[in-house]
């Protein structure tokens, strides 16, 4: 029950708030006694000397004691409401900044839909924990303490006789927990992987039309969905033979005390009314410990989420974000990559790579695919780690600087093209918070995107939809080229950055481009000749390697990997 606990350790936050439930509670307890209370001294008393003038009294006061009762209850349920989705709120939040905070490399191996499942479906069924689990399990448990200890206070031997069940009810509640969590592992993994499923298959929906796979990937989705299934009709069989099983024992109290009850009745050593009383008293015994069997299986579903959560909770946050030495100003942007190693894997990628991009210098990239181009791109703005070698900026080991001041340096523009589902204005400020419009229209005009974005429905609060796709390529990429442009960096990377767009564009983009890095450091990762051959250093890589430098007519001279792959246009 650990990740449960841990659920319930968000509830010190808001120790006032808890402390007003459980006042509540206790105080709705104690008004629900009033009526069997009442009932006992109308049966006992009232009716048999026929006390007319204290009837309708003591029949009111049962009334107060209901209206008291479910008025507090009122009061309880809104507390609770604003504590469980406070409490709720501060999980996502926790749960969002840690995704926000895990390195680039913990996406690698995980699936966008099991990751949205957690934050969505895992955390819901977390919040139903809170909802029910405490304030449904907080009223039982207050109930059946209070209710138990009235019961004793009455009659010890009614107490005893109704409380003999309960020791049946731990072993039975026992045997269902044992095992219960790879029970409610199963549906939780299984909803997983349908809905990454599904979203792989929405993101995907033009390569499944075109590929004509419609029916191959809706047989996959229904394998997923009969898992889920079957999964949760294992769940519902323990139940429907848990929930009958403890309702069962329950009622064994209730036929125990009236055995013995009317005994005690016709020999004379328990009134009539106590008899009533009693039983009125067990009903509310008995009522919260059945809520409480509920709340057991909710308790459980709850941890199988939890557990889920808290294993992105628990994961390491990426290291160096907000320690470390930040870049000393102005940064000239000096970047070199001394004898630098990685592999992803058990494969290397790069081995032994020296490069030097001189302060304010444009150098390029080119190879075959696999080169390890774009992965010198990464590990010069740390997202991943060298394994040997150093990489400097201005002569400082960028493992000593602090990651977030590495990055605000480097401006970076991928050939993914990735917008956010917003308006051109948000995504292009995600760069620069503060920038004016005047900076904006700026930044397009350099980018060479001004007159489309004039042409859009609403300028730059035209919504441009999920990753961009009311736009054409080349528009994403010029827009993206735009943000790089509005953050200013002192270091520049594109890594092939006109690849989306047409001939046409990438003139003007590359003429705007001459402009933008005139006296800033770029490194160009481009399969399009035109775009390195003016380049300051062009450096040809293959399988992660060096094998040749030089400007563009020395390397066409060298008659080598360079001067083949030009002969192909860089492709």
């Amino acid at each position: 029950m650990n990740s449960v606990l841990r659920v319930l350790s968000y509830l010190k936050r808001y120790r006032l708030m808890f402390s007003g439930q459980l006042f509540c509670a206790i105080a709705s307890v104690c008004c629900t006694l009033i009526f069997p209370k009442v009932t006992q001294k109308i049966i006992d008393e009232v009716i048999p000397n026929k006390e007319y003038a204290t009837f309708l009294p003591l029949v009111l006061l049962t009334l107060l004691g209901f209206f008291l009762k479910d008025g507090l209850n009122a009061c309880r349920i809104v507390i609770n409401n604003h504590f469980e989705q406070r409490v709720i709120f501060d999980i996502r939040s926790d749960l969002y900044k840690r995704l926000q905070n895990l390195p680039v490399k913990w996406f690698d191996g995980r699936r966008t839909g099991d990751i949205m499942t957690r934050v969505t479906e895992d955390v819901t069924a977390m919040e139903r924990i809170l909802i029910d689990g405490v304030e449904q399990g907080l009223m039982a448990l207050v109930q059946v303490i209070i209710v138990g200890t009235s019961i004793y206070l009455m009659n010890l031997q009614v107490g005893l006789w109704a409380t003999l069940p309960i020791p049946l009810l731990m072993v039975g509640a026992w045997i269902y927990t044992r095992n219960a969590r790879d029970r409610y592992k199963g549906p939780r993994e299984a909803s997983s992987n349908m809905n990454a499923l599904l979203h792989d298959n929405i993101a995907g929906i033009r390569q499944i039309k075109s590929f004509t796979a419609q029916d191959t990937e809706h047989r996959k989705f229904n394998e997923h969905s009969n898992t889920l299934r079957k999964a949760n009709l294992r769940l519902m069989a323990w139940w429907a033979g848990y929930s009958p099983g403890m309702s069962f024992l329950s009622m064994i109290g209730y036929v125990i005390v009236l055995w013995q009850g009317g005994l005690q009745v016709m020999d004379g050593s328990m009134t009539s009314g106590q008899f009533v009383g009693a039983f009125l008293l067990l009903s509310l015994f008995y009522e919260p410990i059945g809520r409480l069997h509920q709340i057991n299986q909710m308790a459980l579903s709850s941890r199988a989420a939890a557990d889920r959560v808290f294993e992105i909770l628990d994961a390491e946050e990426e290291k160096g974000m907000s320690t470390g030495e930040p870049l000393q100003k102005p940064v000239q942007g000096e970047v070199k990559f001394q004898d630098i190693s990685f592999s992803y894997g058990e494969s290397t990628t790069i081995s032994g790579l020296n490069l030097h991009a001189p302060a304010g210098k444009t150098i390029a990239l080119v190879g075959p695919t696999g080169a390890g181009k774009s992965t010198i791109v990464n590990l010069l703005s740390r997202f991943y780690e060298a394994d040997m070698g150093q990489i400097t900026i201005d002569g400082k080991d960028i493992t000593i600087i602090r990651k977030t001041s590495l990055r605000e340096s480097i401006g970076y523009v991928s050939q993914d093209n990735f917008l956010f589902n917003g308006s051109v204005r948000e995504n292009l400020l995600i760069a620069n918070q503060d920038a004016s419009d005047e900076e904006t229209w700026r930044a397009l005009e350099v980018a060479q995107a001004t007159s489309f974005v004039k042409d859009l429905p609403e300028g730059l609060d035209t919504n441009v939809g999920e990753r961009g796709v009311k736009l054409s390529g080349g528009e994403k990429q010029r827009l993206a080229i735009a943000r790089a442009v509005l953050k200013n960096p002192p270091i520049l990377v594109l890594d092939e950055a006109t690849a989306s767009v047409d001939n046409e564009t990438e003139d003007l983009i590359q003429k705007a481009l001459l402009g933008l890095l005139r006296g800033r450091t770029a490194i160009v990762i481009a399969h399009r000749l035109s775009t390195i051959q003016n380049a300051d250093c062009i450096y040809v890589l293959d399988k992660g390697e060096v094998v040749e430098k030089g400007q563009h007519s020395e390397l066409l001279s060298a008659n080598g990997l360079y001067a083949e792959l030009a002969r192909k246009g860089i492709e």
